[in-house]
């Protein structure tokens, strides 16, 4: 055949490639809500007014409506907008929204092992074996409270070591909040010294933060070619499986040691569980499984938290004036003798209220967290497949003009009522809503309120940076990522003396 020929013969099969690929896809989209027009192949990953989310929802709600179709490679992705559609489709039809795509990066990272399995049976019986389990140690309880109140204390005391020098608050905190996670997953907690602990700190730190970045999204839409690449990806899947051998090593410790009459943690009782269940044909509780249960409660428990964390005292910072009057309400109800608890919560209204508007102003990045239906549904006039991918933008709904009087503003009085007290808002969803609620809530509202409290009653927070952002938001992503040095001064306050 001739050299010329062959050419053009391959040049006509990749455009009749693509012009079906093109084809189909306009097929699916006279079918599903409407959106920006997707480029072939790449849909809409590459354009930057479209992705990400949290940057563009509003725009493009306001072009499309509440609900709205974006691309991510082939794949239709239907966005839902504002508290109205948010509300209707998590909590309305929460069976029908309920379910949850495969990730490629977690299936990776996981070989579909713990209770973020794929398989729906498994993930309801290793979920709630979990929140039984932590419930059993205390989640909830006021031993928990105890673990997070002397962790806090432990904190202070490393601030106060640095006598109002600067310092960087990302791998302190996460160190922080890990211990008190770790108290109930291993048992024991851990210096701040423990210099190869904070490496596996270091480790979950990295995933999450290349989980939630732009090119996750692009490994999540093209696994089988990203895999096989390299880049970020891999780096950060090695260091994962460093992670996962440390707790195969603490789990085969446990077993040498394991009294099943007093288990001392959630290992423990995994382990005795499996006993149980060995005889099971279904193999929900496998070692492989409790490995990477215990890397997802160590993650989740650990990064959001401290990361949320870390956002608070930035914006405190910034707005003195909300960390002063805090302080006071410190003073008054708890004063200086005593550390505060949660009892003191129902006492501090206005504490609350600031600490659940600061995660309401907290934007979230969502694109790598979605949902999934269940089932063709016809959901607000459209209708839409089973197997859909589906992101509820979150932001959306905590900006919702018709919920919130200034929703681009921080403003506490959003959780007061006409006395000052604190109210609910049905429209706070900073740890998801319906059937994929977040499990860690109750401990991360815990441990919110006493590191807070605690580290406002014994010192006042400033930025020791300069910085050009005047959208805080950009300049916790800087932080987020180390591209600056989140850097802080923890002054001591008077009334600690």
């Amino acid at each position: 055949m001739d050299a010329g020929l062959a050419v053009v013969l391959i040049i006509l099969l990749l455009l009749s490639i693509l012009w079906f690929l093109d084809w189909r896809t306009s097929r699916k989209r006279s079918r599903l809500p409407p959106g920006p027009a997707p480029w072939p192949i790449l849909g809409n990953l590459w354009q930057k007014d479209v992705l990400p989310l949290y940057k563009t929802y509003e725009k493009l709600s306001s072009t499309y409506g509440p609900i709205f179709t974006v691309w991510l490679g082939l794949k239709p992705v239907v966005v839902l907008c504002g508290y109205e559609a948010v509300k209707d489709a998590l909590l309305g039809h929460s069976e029908e929204f309920g379910g949850r795509p495969e990730i490629p990066l977690l299936v990776q990272l996981s070989k579909d092992y713990g209770f973020i399995s794929n398989n729906e049976k498994k993930w309801r019986e290793l979920r709630r074996f979990t929140l039984s389990t932590l419930r059993d140690f205390g989640m909830g309880k006021s031993s928990m409270s105890q673990r997070v109140q002397q962790e806090a204390q432990h904190l202070v005391e490393l601030l106060a070591e640095l006598k109002g020098n600067a310092f960087e608050p990302m791998t302190m905190f996460r160190h922080a909040v890990a211990n008190v996670i770790c108290s109930v997953v291993f048992g024991s907690r851990y210096s701040y010294s423990d210099t190869a602990f904070l490496e596996l700190l270091n480790v979950i730190g990295n995933y999450i933060s290349f989980f939630l970045s732009p090119i996750a999204v692009v490994y999540n839409t093209f696994p089988n070619i990203m895999h096989r690449l390299p880049g970020p990806h891999r780096k950060v899947l090695a260091e994962c499986e460093k992670l996962k051998d440390y707790i195969r090593e603490r789990v085969e410790l446990h077993k040498l040691t394991l009294d099943p009459n007093c288990p001392r943690d959630y290992i423990d009782c995994f382990l005795m569980k499996a006993e149980k269940e060995k005889s099971s044909p279904e193999k929900m509780y496998s070692n492989e499984d409790l490995v990477m249960s215990v890397f997802n409660l160590f993650g989740a428990g650990t990064v959001t938290t401290s990361n949320a964390l870390v956002f608070c005292l930035l914006i405190l910072a910034k707005y003195p004036r909300i960390q002063a009057k805090v302080q006071e309400e410190i003073d008054a109800v708890v004063g200086a003798g005593s550390a505060p608890s949660t009892e003191d919560k129902l006492r501090m209204p206005y504490t609350n209220a600031v600490i659940h508007e600061l995660q309401r102003f907290h934007k979230t990045r969502i694109e790598n967290f979605p949902r999934m239906t269940t089932q063709d549904v016809v959901f607000r006039g459209h209708t839409i497949p089973k197997g859909t991918v589906v992101i509820p933008v979150f932001s959306s709904v905590h900006t919702d003009p018709t919920q919130w009087e200034n929703p681009k503003e921080v403003d506490p009085g959003h959780f007061l009522d006409e006395k000052g007290e604190f109210r609910k808002r049905e429209a706070f969803m900073a740890f998801s809503a319906g059937k994929r609620m977040c499990p860690g809530e109750a401990l991360a509202r815990i441990e919110l309120f006493l590191f807070l409290t605690t580290l406002l009653q014994n010192f006042t927070f400033q930025l020791a940076i300069e910085h050009k952002e005047t959208d805080l938001f950009s300049l916790w992503l800087e932080i987020e990522r180390r591209a600056i040095p989140g850097m802080f001064f923890a002054i001591p306050r008077p009334v600690s003396s």
